[in-house]
């Protein structure tokens, strides 16, 4: 045979023979890394493919085409339990030759918590690079595939011939090792915790509904000293309500009382134009129940909103998303029907019989209700959206007695063309958004157009108080790591009644946002779970779970309402962290608080645990602060020069620092004021 007529792809085969060969004639036995249980891999995009890409071709890169691996797409990692009976592994690794664009990926491997290995970025078209890494005494070994920094956009990983070479023991795939943290947040006490925002924003004259959110054992007395003439509060419900009283500053003092104890607490009402002084908090349907949303999961919702104890940690909205209204063609026969009446008025379906009772009925409890649509003449989903009825349906959603809505761009495409500009992008919003302020009644508006146009530089002149910044997180739930530090570079444009909003908290119990699947446990683990509660408190990201509120277990109860996680999203001035000392694999944010102490969040999203620290040279900070334990709520002890700390695999370490009073004066200039 003429060796030199043979092309890459033939090569590639010879290669791999000869290397079975070599290691069959010294005794060792191969285990391709495509013959393994890839279900244990986990990664950002689609599905790990046993010898084709993750599109599902032939595996090619640079030319060559390779008969045998794995095509997988960053962020993706693999555990490999070796049980230290491994001699060697290797690959060819680069970036598909079927990527739609030029990707750039970073491979990186570990054994028992050292790198083993680093990879150069490398991008389509590049020679993928050989891999022959000893991994004799590992125990425990992590493939994993990095997103070269740039984003995951066209990252289609090739973990080409693949395998492991061991002796007396085959390799398996395993599911990530990491200690359970258990139940961070302490069981609240008996008596009365008032868990009030500090300042609550409404405009004069229009209906006034706080539910105060409290903890402790039922009952409870409630008052409120200073209230406003146009405001009552409902000693045994903790309802506030009445009518917003004109333009000012109204502080008041709200009491509880049980037989356990007593609490006050202060807090201020802001009546004039700005809405959502801190972050609006509550739950959204559409992660759980997609097309399947009823008027009867809505006001299960609501029940449930109270009986768990969120509200009472301060969630206070239940938000419909789409599939309420008609559609002109559904799965579901209930959902079909004409999209508006003889007169324009827009029609929910028949699931949905009676909107206004469905608002009271969340109105009774103290709580507000949400709706949404869409700018074009369909929404997401295909049911009827607002175009050209936008001032109709404004007044429908007030007239129903609706407090929230979301504005999702959908199929407005199809009216502002392919590639819109700021202008375009921005004029159905502001349609709406003015719409919404003639109205006789405080409804607050979230636009849902993924970052468009850089919508945090102008969401607020069109009148919103809080906009999406990315795609939707459900598609890409193992890299909201990477989707928080995103939307942490827009913190300039983070301001009370103005707020970045990265999507919906999502754990518990969901659906697979891939197919809107039924519900069943998040993949995530626990350590992930705070660690992703943590960021949207940091960044004072909007807080709507997303999850199924008929299985509110008590570790999710656990992450959602542990009332000093939660005060740091709610701090009255309305900072997102900074992000600092930043690497591959750990992160540190900071943000200021309102009284003078700062939070600090340490993450590694790392595979292995990792020491993290927070020098003050960073932070800007001098002499001795107390550190107190936010998930557990317990003080650590005073740190001075550092907080320095072992965060798990991909978890957090949440503190909150406050000068001691013989600290000198805070340097005026530090890393965090640039």
């Amino acid at each position: 045979m003429n060796t030199s007529r043979l092309d890459a792809s033939h090569v590639s085969v010879v290669v791999t023979l000869l290397s079975l060969f070599a290691s069959l004639a010294i005794g060792q036995d191969t285990t391709w890394l495509s013959a393994m249980d890839l279900t244990k891999m986990r990664q950002g995009w689609g599905t790990p493919r046993s010898n084709l890409s993750v599109t599902q071709h032939p595996l090619s890169c640079n030319g060559i085409t390779f008969a045998n691996g794995v095509g997988t797409h960053a962020r993706s990692f693999v555990w490999v339990d070796l049980g230290g009976k491994g001699e060697k592994f290797t690959a060819a690794f680069g970036v598909d030759d079927g990527a739609p664009g030029p990707g750039s990926i970073v491979a990186k491997i570990w054994g028992d918590g050292a790198e083993l290995y680093r990879s150069p970025v490398l991008s389509r078209g590049r020679m993928p690079v050989d891999i022959d890494i000893d991994i004799r005494g590992v125990q425990k070994l992590v493939l994993s595939v990095s997103d070269g920094g740039d984003g995951s956009n066209s990252d289609h990983a090739d973990w080409c011939n693949a395998r492991f070479l061991t002796r007396g023991k085959r390799p398996q795939t395993i599911d990530p090792v990491e200690d359970d943290p258990g139940l961070l947040t302490p069981i609240p006490p008996l008596a009365p915790g008032l868990n009030a925002p500090p300042v609550f924003g409404c405009r004069p004259g229009h209906p006034f509904l706080f539910r105060i959110p409290c903890t402790g054992e039922r009952p409870v007395t409630f008052s409120a000293e200073g209230l406003p003439a146009s405001l009552a509060c409902n000693p045994s419900t903790g309802v506030i309500s009445g009518r917003a009283p004109g333009t000012g500053t109204y502080a008041i003092t709200l009491h509880a009382l049980n037989r356990h104890g007593s609490q006050s607490r202060r807090m201020v009402i802001e009546s004039g134009s700005v809405l959502a002084l801190t972050p609006p908090m509550g739950w959204n349907h559409w992660y759980t129940h997609y097309g399947r949303i009823t008027d009867s999961l809505v006001r299960d919702a609501a029940d449930f909103m109270i009986s768990s104890g969120m509200a009472d940690a301060g969630y206070q909205y239940v938000n419909i998303d789409d599939c309420w209204m008609n559609s002109p063609k559904n799965g579901d026969s209930m959902r079909v029907g004409p999209l508006r009446d003889g007169a324009g008025n827009i029609l929910p379906n028949r699931h949905f019989p009676d909107m206004p009772a469905l608002t009271a009925y969340i109105h009774d409890r103290g709580l507000k209700a949400g709706i949404y649509t869409s700018p074009g003449e369909l929404t997401c989903a295909g049911f009827a959206g607002a175009y050209r009825h936008e001032a109709q349906d404004a007044r429908r959603f007030a007239g129903w007695g609706f407090d929230f809505l979301k504005y999702d761009w959908c199929s407005y495409s199809r009216v502002a063309g392919a590639d819109p500009g700021r202008s375009a992008l921005m004029t159905p919003y502001e349609t709406m958004g003015d719409l919404l302020q003639q109205q006789d009644r405080d409804i607050l508006y979230n636009l849902c157009q993924y970052g468009m146009g850089n919508v945090w530089e102008w969401g607020e002149r069109v009148g919103a108080q809080s906009w999406r910044t990315a795609g939707d997180l459900g598609v890409e739930l193992d890299r909201f790591f990477e989707v928080a530090l995103r939307n942490a570079e827009h913190r300039a444009w983070s301001k009370p009644g103005s707020w970045n909003d990265p999507d919906y908290i999502q754990i518990g119990y969901i659906g697979d946002a891939r197919n809107a699947g039924l519900p069943a446990p998040c993949s995530m683990t626990r350590n992930e779970q705070y660690a992703f509660m943590s960021l949207w408190c940091l960044m004072a990201s909007p807080l709507f779970f997303s999850g199924d509120m008929g299985h509110l277990d008590p570790f999710t109860l656990n992450v959602l309402c542990n009332p000093e996680v939660i005060a740091v999203n709610q701090d009255a001035l309305g900072q997102c962290a900074a992000v600092i000392q930043c690497t591959d694999e750990t992160f540190v944010m900071v943000k200021d608080m309102a009284d003078g102490s700062k939070a600090l969040g340490l993450f590694n999203r790392g595979e292995f645990p990792a020491d993290v620290a927070a020098p003050w040279t960073v932070l800007g900070l001098a002499g001795k602060y107390a550190v107190r334990d936010l998930w557990r709520q317990r003080n650590i002890g005073p740190a001075a020069g550092e907080y320095r700390v072992r965060v798990p695999r991909h978890g957090v370490a949440l503190v909150r620092l406050t000068a001691e009073q013989s600290n000198p004066p805070t340097p005026k200039k530090g890393a965090l004021q640039k």
